[in-house]
C-alpha cells in the first residue's frame, strides 16, 4: 500500500459495516463484514497470518468501507457485494438460477396447479409451494396430485374457452371443471386437500379420505369408495418414499465435504416433512478454507434472495452462527435455528446428505482431473504457452438463411461456463451468408470485451475452415483485438466424428490430431456444446416467428384484433387450440374471420 495501513486504519469507524481490499489495478480482491470495522481490518496487518491472508495484504493497494447500522445489515450487503464482484479471495457459489415452485392461482372458482418461476409474489396473486431443487422434482409432483386430486392444471386462456371435456377428463387426471362436470364445492374439497398434502399434512387427508371411503360403502357406492381405496394407497406409497419418518416442519439439510482443494456442498429440502430433493454445489473457496468458513460464506449467499426454512440442520457449525441465525430471523420474520448437533431421524438424513456431497463430490475430482489431462493435451497439440483460462466458441445455425442465429460458448478451467453463454440474432446479411453471419457476431462480442464487459478469452474456436478463419480474424482485427488465439474446427472429407480439422492462422495445411487425442475430444466437446447452443436458439427464434407471422398474414386481423384474441385466449398457444366456433365467440370477429384464423393453424390438417 501507498498508504501507511496504521494511518489508514486510525480513520476507519468502530461501528459494523463492509470493507474491500482493493489491487492496484481496482479490482476487488476481498469483501468481508465486521462487528467493528477498526479492529477486524487492523488485524490483516498483523504478525499471525495465514499463507493464503499475506498472500492477499501482499496485494492490497487501497481499503474501502461502507458503513451499516448493525452486523446484520453488513452481512446481507457483504453476500449481494460478493455475488456481484465476484472477489479472488471469498468464497464464491456460482448459482445465479431461481429455484421452481408449485403455484396455486387464486383469481377464480376453480384454481389451477402450475410450475412457477419467479419473483415470490405471483403477478396473479395465488399460493406457492416449495422451493424444489429442479424444475424435473415440480413436474413429478405436479403428476403425482394428477392422480390423486384432479386439480386442473391446464391454461386459463385453454380453460375459459372449451365446449367440451379434454383429455386429461377422459384419463382421470382432471375433473372437468371447464365444462361443468363438478361442482365448486367438490372442486374445491379437492384444492383443499391438494393445499394440505403440499404443506405436509398427509395424516388429515388419509383421515378424511378414509372417512368418506367408509361413508360411500354405506351408501352402496362402490365405485366411489373403490377411488378413493386407490387415492388412500396412492398416498400411503408417496409418504413412505418420500417424508421423513417421525418429522415435520420446514428444514433444509446443507453438508460439506472437501478434498483436493474442491468443496462441495449438498443440500436436502424438506417442506412440511416432505423430502423435495436435493442438489450438490460447488463453491469456489479460496486454499487452505476451513469447512466452517466454507458454509458460513456459502450460506450467506444462498439465502440471500431464497427463503429460509424455520431450522437449517448442517454436518459443521458454520463461522458466526448466532450472526447467521440472527440475520436470517430477521430477514424471514420469524425465529431460525442453525443446528449442527442432532439426533433420531434429522442425524440419520445428516449422514445420508454427508455421503451424497462425498459420491458428488468425487465425481466432481473424477470430472475435474480428466478434464484437466485434455487440457494439458490441448496446450501441447496447440503449442501454447500455457493452459488456457478462458476458451469461447462460435457457431451458426440456420434454415435454408432463415432467422440465423450465432451462438458464444464459454469454458474456463472447470469445464463449461453457462451462465457467460450469449446467442446473437442475425439481422441485416444475405440470407445464408455464413461469414457475414461470423463477422457480425465476433464484431458485436468483441466490442463489448474491449470495452470491458466481459473477459479476454485466451482461445477462440470458430466452427469452420480456412475461410471462416479468415473471416473471423478480419473480424477481430477490424475491433481491435487482433492477438487473440484464433482455432477453426470444421469436419473432415468424409465429415465423420474423429476426423476434425485444425485450422491455424499462418499455416496453409490443417493439424489433424488423432481420433482417441485428449486435446481433440475436449475441442469436439466444445464444439458440439456451441451447435447445440445455436440449434437451440435458433429454433426457438424459427417457431416463434412462424407462429406470430401466421397470425399477422391474415387479412382483416389487425393489431386490435389480434391484441384481442390474445388476451381472450390467453396467448397464442390457447388460441391455436381453440376451434372455430370458440374464435368466432371474442368481440369483433365473424365466424368467415374465425375460419381463416382456424385454417392458418391447421393448414397441414385441412390441406391433407
Amino acid at each position: 500500500m501507498d498508504t501507511d495501513p496504521k494511518d489508514l486504519i486510525k480513520r476507519l469507524p468502530i461501528g459494523p459495516g463492509v470493507y474491500r481490499m482493493i489491487d492496484g489495478g481496482g479490482t476487488v480482491l476481498y469483501v468481508g463484514k465486521a462487528k467493528n470495522l477498526r479492529r477486524r481490518v487492523g488485524s490483516y496487518f498483523g504478525r499471525s497470518l495465514t499463507t493464503r491472508i499475506q498472500l492477499m495484504v501482499s496485494q492490497i493497494a487501497d481499503i474501502e468501507v461502507t458503513v451499516t447500522r448493525t452486523e446484520g445489515e453488513a452481512l446481507l450487503l457483504e453476500s449481494n457485494l460478493i455475488k456481484s464482484l465476484l472477489p479472488r479471495f471469498n468464497v464464491l457459489l456460482r448459482d445465479d438460477k431461481s429455484y421452481p415452485y408449485i403455484l396455486l392461482t387464486s383469481q377464480d372458482a376453480y384454481p389451477r396447479l402450475t410450475f412457477y418461476r419467479g419473483p415470490r409474489k405471483p403477478k396473479g396473486g395465488g399460493r406457492l409451494f416449495g422451493p424444489y431443487p429442479s424444475s424435473w422434482a415440480v413436474r413429478e409432483t405436479l403428476q403425482l396430485m394428477q392422480k390423486l386430486f384432479p386439480v386442473r392444471q391446464c391454461e386459463d386462456g385453454f380453460f375459459r374457452n372449451r365446449s367440451r371435456p379434454c383429455l386429461q377428463y377422459q384419463i382421470r387426471r382432471c375433473s372437468g371443471p371447464c365444462v361443468g362436470l363438478v361442482t365448486p364445492e367438490e372442486y374445491a374439497r379437492d384444492v383443499a386437500r391438494t393445499i394440505k398434502f403440499l404443506d405436509g399434512r398427509t395424516a388429515e387427508v388419509l383421515d378424511e379420505l378414509a372417512e368418506s371411503m367408509d361413508a360411500a360403502s354405506e351408501r352402496l357406492e362402490y365405485e366411489r369408495a373403490a377411488v378413493l381405496r386407490d387415492q388412500i394407497a396412492t398416498l400411503n406409497r408417496i409418504r413412505e418414499r418420500q417424508y421423513v419418518n417421525g418429522e415435520g416442519g420446514d428444514l433444509d439439510i446443507l453438508a460439506c465435504d472437501q478434498e483436493a482443494g474442491v468443496s462441495c456442498v449438498q443440500v436436502f429440502f424438506v417442506r412440511g416433512g416432505r423430502n423435495l430433493g436435493n442438489k450438490a454445489f460447488f463453491p469456489r473457496a479460496p486454499e487452505g478454507t476451513e469447512p466452517a468458513g466454507l458454509l458460513a460464506g456459502f450460506m450467506a449467499q444462498f439465502y440471500a434472495e431464497k427463503d429460509i426454512p424455520t431450522e437449517l440442520v448442517v454436518s459443521v457449525e458454520p463461522e458466526e452462527a448466532d450472526l447467521l441465525e440472527d440475520a436470517f430471523s430477521e430477514r424471514a420474520g420469524r425465529r431460525v435455528h442453525i443446528r449442527s448437533s442432532v439426533r433420531g431421524e434429522r442425524a440419520r438424513w445428516l449422514e445420508m446428505a454427508l455421503g451424497n456431497a462425498r459420491v458428488a463430490l468425487k465425481s466432481r475430482l473424477g470430472s475435474q482431473a480428466g478434464y484437466a489431462r485434455r487440457l494439458e493435451a490441448l496446450v501441447d497439440a496447440l503449442d501454447l504457452d500455457e493452459r488456457p483460462a478462458r476458451m469461447e466458441c462460435f457457431d451458426i445455425s440456420h434454415t435454408q438463411g432463415e432467422r440465423t442465429v450465432a451462438s458464444c460458448v464459454v469454458f474456463d478451467g472447470e469445464g463449461p461456463r453457462k451462465s457467460d453463454y450469449r446467442r446473437f440474432n442475425i439481422e441485416g446479411i444475405t440470407p445464408g451468408d455464413d461469414y457475414a453471419a461470423m463477422t457480425q457476431a465476433l464484431v458485436r462480442r468483441y466490442t463489448r470485451v474491449k470495452e470491458g464487459e466481459y473477459p479476454v478469452p485466451d482461445l477462440v474456436f470458430i466452427d469452420g475452415g480456412r475461410g471462416q478463419l479468415k473471416a473471423a480474424s478480419s473480424a477481430i482485427e477490424e475491433v481491435g483485438l487482433a492477438d487473440l488465439r484464433l482455432v477453426g474446427v470444421s469436419k473432415g472429407p468424409d465429415r465423420k466424428p474423429g476426423t476434425e480439422q485444425l485450422w491455424l492462422l499462418g499455416r496453409d495445411l490443417p493439424v489433424i490430431l488423432p481420433s482417441d487425442s485428449p486435446a481433440m475430444h475436449l475441442i469436439e466437446q466444445i464444439r458440439d456444446e456451441a451447435h447445440r447452443f445455436a440449434i437451440t436458439g435458433h429454433r426457438q427464434r424459427r417457431a416463434q416467428a412462424r407462429t406470430t407471422s401466421a397470425l399477422e398474414e391474415i387479412n382483416g386481423v389487425g393489431p386490435k384484433r389480434r391484441q384481442r384474441l390474445l388476451k381472450h385466449f390467453g396467448g397464442l398457444r390457447g388460441l391455436t387450440r381453440a376451434g372455430v366456433e370458440e374464435i368466432a365467440g371474442v368481440d369483433g370477429i365473424g365466424r368467415q374471420l374465425a375460419q381463416q384464423i382456424y385454417d392458418a393453424f391447421h393448414h397441414d390438417s385441412a390441406g391433407s
